[in-house]
């Protein structure tokens, strides 16, 4: 099973050592260390992968996990 887990206003972290991260074309980008750290801030230089910026950019990510969210549940509309 592969993990990935949110770092509080950080990355994605992708803790398997069986993952390939491959571009629209087919490409596999090279990793080149484990755990992966993926962007999410938006602002790396090294795309998709995390290079720390979000610390200098003061990136604050309003996602945090919530029961009905992690038993799949869909939110109710509010039409």
């Amino acid at each position: 099973m592969v993990k990935i887990r949110l770092r509080k206003s950080g990355p994605y972290v992708v803790e398997s050592e069986d993952v390939e991260i491959i571009d629209w074309n087919g490409v596999p980008y090279v990793i080149g260390r484990r755990p992966v750290a993926l962007c999410r801030c938006g602002a790396s230089a090294t795309k998709p992968f995390c290079d720390g910026t979000h610390s200098k950019r003061g990136f604050e990510a309003a996602e945090a996990a919530c029961p009905e969210r992690s038993r799949g549940a869909v939110p109710e509309s509010k039409e």
